[in-house]
């Protein structure tokens, strides 16, 4: 008969299939990452025009902060209203510690679209989603487009592949993860197709240091939402009759 005091493992991907990876490996990633940025040029180059674009005072969120923080602490310092969230309740106290004069939240990156309801001017995923299959990229990015509002900013930087599966940790913590990878089109198509406009897509090589896979790095402007468009063209019927 089987132990029922025993639970059944998450659901790989899944909500508690992260926070039991993350949690299990984020202080081993901040000590590998605490520094990113030393040998990142063209990561942090990105991040600070992401912010220029936004424009100081702007809200801004950190989809999947992690251990380190720094994605948060760039925006915050830029002088954005930044928040940080991780599913990880071990990556959020690492980063709070980290990174004391920034806000870190335990968060779910699906969900925010209620959370923000189109109040976000800008939302950056640095690596957020190879944690998750690639099958939950639309509800993901709906969600995304929900939390900002019409003319957001929207920046996801990926690795690039095919890749959607269990594997061993990469980074060399011993346990397994899920990891999902995407090609710069696959995420152009995804995009546009959750109401983002102006979508510009980059790719650059792994730095020595890095896992060898090619990096992507998109941007995108939410498009007008729904209702706005509706109060539009009821508008417009109004001012033709």
């Amino acid at each position: 008969m089987p132990d029922e005091s025993v639970s059944p493992p998450p659901v790989p991907g899944g909500r508690a299939d992260v926070v039991r990876s993350w949690d299990a490996r984020a202080d081993r990633y901040l000590e590998l990452f605490r520094h990113e940025w030393d040998t990142k040029p063209f990561d942090r180059a990105v991040l600070d025009s992401f912010a220029a674009g936004i424009g100081e005072g702007g809200r801004v969120l950190d989809a999947g902060c992690g251990p380190t923080g720094h994605v948060t602490e760039v925006f915050t310092t830029r002088g954005l209203d930044a928040t940080g969230i991780d599913l990880s309740p071990r990556c959020v106290a690492l980063a709070r510690r980290e990174k004391p004069s920034c806000r870190f939240e335990v968060g779910d990156q699906r969900d925010i679209g209620a959370v923000w309801a189109g109040r976000l001017d800008g939302l950056c995923s640095y690596y957020s989603l190879h944690d998750q299959p690639r099958s939950l990229l639309p509800g993901t990015l709906a969600a995304w487009a929900g939390a900002l509002r019409a003319g957001g900013r929207l920046l996801v930087v990926a690795k690039e592949g095919t890749a959607d599966g269990v594997r061993p940790d990469p980074l060399g913590s011993g346990i397994p993860v899920y990891w999902a990878e995407f090609t710069a089109g696959e995420l152009r198509r995804a995009v546009t197709a959750a109401g983002f406009g102006t979508v510009e897509a980059t790719v650059r090589e792994a730095y020595a240091d890095e896992i060898p896979t090619r990096r992507v790095f998109l941007t995108a402007t939410r498009g007008p939402h729904p209702a706005d468009t509706a109060t539009a063209a009821r508008g417009a019927g109004g001012r033709a009759g």
